[in-house]
């Protein structure tokens, strides 16, 4: 219990919209690479999984997929760099993070097992809406950012209008050259969006006996 305790607490932590970073460039050869990786790691924890029973043996299952779902998620953020995609990330981990904890209540019995369920269903929720927010906000920020660009655009036009002639045309070309420069920048900052952290699987281990 304790161990998922502190999973669920890291993910709380890293689900929180405002932590990011910037993010590295991803060529499409080390995309490619990561992705077929990804899927050797998953064949291998699979394989791992083979050598236990009982519940343990359809905990170290659940997470072995969890931990290539959130991979292939990380890596498409990674490589595209679209805020869609980070929203995505976090959802894939709260799921992931949801069904491991759910499938560990399974060692339990009777109102521990019933009250472990509800545990990993309210955390879940609380990622989720946790990644609904920060889109939400994510959104707000590029209309606001887009609202404050035209304004100036009009400002600089306007400003153009005590001109005439060839010196009118450039203040206008100029104009539209600046508005056109800052939604491109704002457009590359979001793409280099990443979350500071994501947070890992635990690594299946074999043993006789799973817990909660």
């Amino acid at each position: 219990m304790q161990k998922h305790l502190l999973f669920t607490a890291t993910l709380l932590a890293v689900t929180l919209w405002p932590n990011f970073a910037t993010a590295a460039t991803m060529s499409k050869a080390d995309y490619n690479l990561a992705k077929t990786r990804a899927g050797a790691d998953y064949k291998a924890s699979q394989a791992l999984c083979a050598g236990l029973k009982d519940n343990a043996k359809d905990i170290c299952s659940v997470q072995a997929k969890g931990q290539q779902k959130v991979a292939l998620a990380e890596l498409e953020f990674a490589y595209a760099g679209k805020a869609a995609d980070g929203n995505r990330l976090r959802v894939v981990t709260a799921e992931a993070a949801y069904a491991v904890a759910k499938e560990k209540c399974d060692d339990l019995a009777g109102n521990d097992k019933d009250v472990c369920v509800k545990k990993a269903k309210a955390d879940e929720v609380t990622a989720l809406a946790a990644a609904k927010l920060g889109k939400e906000v994510a959104a707000a920020r590029t209309d606001a950012a887009d609202d404050v660009r035209d304004a100036n655009y009009k400002l600089a036009v306007e400003k153009c209008d005590a001109q005439s002639g060839d010196a009118k045309s450039r203040c206008v070309a100029a104009a539209k050259a600046t508005k056109a420069t800052q939604a491109a920048q704002a457009a590359s900052a979001v793409a280099a969006m990443k979350p500071a952290t994501v947070p890992v699987m635990p690594t299946p281990k074999k043993e006789k006996k799973g817990g909660c």
